[in-house]
């Protein structure tokens, strides 16, 4: 740092996520680092791919300055890594899976080299033949692409086992492919491909065919022949049904992305990495950054020149990382030195438009973004032009294909997920509305401490509305909606994502979209609780209709209940009853329903769990079957899951909470096959398919998990179940 910088000073939340999962430890495993020299490892090793030149020692400090001011953030894997042995500086990948078993093990070899560096991965299983077609080689017939997608899950649940990031995983299945049913339903049993997020790859064809209530063509991939069809309203009405109940699948619009394909000479897009929001080639992987818009307020105007430059600066640095990347595989490197994709985004766009004193949901917070968006994607455009006519454009380019001017990338921006980032930041997460304006964070001895953003504290005192008492009501009722001590025109600036009419979250998405985004946008639109399903299937249709390329829909409570609720609880909440003679046993009626589930213990062995649960789909009951019960060996097994399961019921008629029974066999589970980790997966499965949702809390800090961005993430520690 120069003497004349000012130190930057981070938050708390900042430093505790960098002391866990970016600054250097030692031998003894102590920090050995501070963010300024962090930054400064950073920026060197990526500098240094242009040391012989004249311009070396001015990118050497603009990359330090643009980091360490928090101006820009490169993605994970880059400041962890940029500057050490590892040096695998990219977040994720696309590999192709062939319909061979040679090309399906090659990709599970290749995903595990990968996950081991700590990157995410697609995977497009189209390509493979459906159940029961038939195979040449060995005169019999096909497993489908599920069943080779469970060896992939299985194989990330091994790998991440012994490292600090989980892997994961994106599954796409062409909507025209003859297992798309078996696919769409394949996680309403959440036990299953954990490890992974499924999304449809939907067609043009199959959305006309739904307008127009036709049928639509099934073809078998091995041949290309048409093998049946489907009424197209009635497979989008199950993508609906059960994106209404847990979030998944996902949809991608796949024509979509490959209209607007930078390289189609190479090939088209069949999958995106695990979040969405970037489409790659086979091999080709992802090297993101985002630019924090929070910093570029200055008297309610934004400064579009320093903008600029940033922009400038930032797309020579993502074009570094290419050079001084370490891959997993050759394949890998190739290919994406072939195109040289870069995914320039942004973070802070609500704190911008908080500091325009512009509402994130209207008309004028589009046309600004937009306005933002389409300057950085210019921006970029002619610096990586600039680079080309010094080092060459990427050497995929072809001037017969490609009508556009050479320049060094194919692809220039995105929107990704900036979870961990953002926190680092101290901005609202990519382009996302912030999800709570105040917050309650229990600390130790049951003392309640308010957290208040710190955009809506300084408008608060300036304005003398600031009150202990009000930001309390804030947090217990998690919005600032309603509030009369609020002035109106803060309430509309400040509301928040759930407090954003679901049109409006897919008109920014469309916005954005439209606006300068090279490759696509990971976003969620927020539904509330009693959301209908039709609500969600307008969300799809008026995405498609906008021109997004994929779309998350997550009803608040569908997946993890009261989770994303900022306030303290409600009179709904879930609680023991208990009288003065102590705690009451609820009766149970004559008739209740059922499901049964089948899971394997530790030695593979099949174990028959059966979940009873009355009218409110509420579990009363739970019993383990096994087969052959009187076998002499399986006494003792029997005997200890039958009375783990006694006790779970007990605790279910004593009103005790799912969630909490969940989080106590979790704390007690050994291996992920173990008795209590089994129990746990299937109790989450049978609740997430249920109205009444799960509990999910971080499972490295026990602090609360928001699903935002298409991911889990957890704004304590900066866990993300993506990455």
């Amino acid at each position: 740092m120069t003497p004349d910088m000012t130190k930057q000073v981070l938050t708390a939340t900042a430093e505790t996520v960098l002391a866990r999962r970016y600054y250097l430890k030692d031998a003894a495993g102590e920090v050995c680092e501070t963010w300024e020299t962090l930054a400064r490892r950073v920026a060197d090793a990526i500098a240094k791919v242009d040391k012989d030149q004249d311009f070396y020692e001015e990118i050497r400090e603009e990359f330090f300055n643009m980091i360490y001011k928090l101006d820009f953030l490169p993605n994970s894997p880059c400041l962890m890594n940029a500057g050490t042995d590892l040096g695998q500086l990219s977040a994720c990948f696309v590999l192709p899976v062939e319909d061979s078993m040679d090309g399906i093990f090659t990709a599970i070899r290749n995903g595990a080299l990968v996950h081991k560096t700590g990157g995410g991965t697609g995977y497009s299983f189209s390509r493979l033949r459906s159940q029961n077609a038939s195979v040449r080689s060995t005169q019999g017939v096909a497993s489908g692409p599920l069943s080779f997608a469970a060896v992939f899950d299985a194989a990330t649940e091994t790998i991440k086992q012994g490292g600090k990031r989980r892997g994961a995983n994106m599954g796409v299945l062409r909507i025209d492919h003859p297992d798309i049913m078996d696919f769409i339903t394949a996680k309403e049993d959440q036990t299953k491909f954990n490890n992974f997020n499924f999304s449809v790859g939907v067609t043009d064809i199959f959305m006309q065919a739904v307008e127009d209530g036709d049928e639509y063509n099934l073809i078998e991939p091995s041949n290309g022949q048409v093998v049946r069809s489907l009424d197209a309203r009635m497979v989008f009405e199950k993508i609906v049904d059960l994106a209404w109940h847990n979030g998944e699948p996902g949809v991608l619009f796949i024509d979509s992305a490959n209209r607007d394909n930078m390289t189609p000479q190479l090939g088209d897009f069949e999958a995106t990495n695990p979040c969405g929001e970037q489409w790659l080639l086979p091999y080709e992987s992802c090297n993101l950054g985002s630019i924090n818009l929070a910093q570029y307020v200055v008297n309610k105007e934004i400064d579009y020149d320093r903008l600029k430059e940033t922009v400038r600066y930032a797309t020579i640095f993502l074009d570094n990382v290419i050079d001084c990347n370490r891959f997993p595989i050759p394949e890998i490197k190739e290919m994406t030195l072939k195109t040289r994709k870069i995914g320039l985004g942004i973070m802070g766009l609500h704190d911008m438009l908080i500091q325009l004193e512009i509402p994130y949901g209207s008309e004028k917070g589009r046309e600004v973004s937009s306005a933002v968006m389409s300057l950085i994607r210019d921006a970029s455009e002619e610096c990586s032009i600039e680079m080309a006519e010094v080092k060459g454009p990427f050497p995929a380019y072809d001037p017969s294909v490609n009508t556009y001017k050479p320049r060094r990338n194919a692809a220039l921006t995105s929107i990704q997920p900036t979870g961990t980032v953002s926190m680092i930041a101290d901005c609202g997460s990519g382009c996302e509305p912030y999800f709570s304006i105040v917050m309650v964070k229990h600390v130790m001895d049951g003392d309640r401490l308010i957290m208040v953003n710190k955009l809506f504290e300084k408008v608060a005192r300036e304005q003398g509305f600031y009150s202990d008492e009000l930001m309390s009501k804030v947090a217990d009722t998690g919005t600032v909606i309603g509030h009369d001590e609020i002035p109106q025109k803060w309430q509309e600036i400040f509301r928040t994502a759930q407090d954003i009419a679901p049109e409006d979250h897919i008109k920014m998405q469309g916005k954005l979209q439209k606006s300068g985004v090279d490759s696509s946008i990971s976003k969620t639109i927020n539904l509330p609780n009693d959301a209908s399903r039709e609500e969600v299937k307008l969300s799809y249709i008026t995405g498609y209709k906008l021109g997004c390329k994929g779309l998350t829909v997550y009803r608040d409570g569908s997946r993890d209940h009261q989770v994303l609720n900022t306030k303290e609880g409600s009179a709904k909440d879930k609680t023991a009853v208990v009288s003065q003679r102590g705690p009451v046993k609820r009766n149970l009626p004559d008739t209740l329903d059922a499901k049964r589930y089948k899971v394997k213990d530790q030695q593979q062995k099949s174990v028959y769990i059966i979940v009873c649960f009355d009218e409110n789909e509420e579990p009363m009951e739970v019993f383990a079957k096994f087969p052959f019960d009187n076998r002499v060996d399986l006494k003792d097994k029997s005997t200890m899951w039958t009375t783990t399961c006694r006790l779970v019921s007990l605790a279910l008629r004593f009103n005790v909470p799912m969630d909490e029974i969940i989080k106590q066999l979790d704390r007690s589970s050994g291996h992920m096959l173990d008795l209590p980790a089994q129990l746990s997966k299937l109790f989450k499965s049978f609740m997430a398919g249920t109205q009444q949702g799960f509990s999910s809390s971080c499972p490295e800090c026990s602090g609360v998990l928001r699903f935002e961005e298409g991911c889990e993430t957890c704004h304590e520690c900066g866990y993300s179940k993506c990455s």
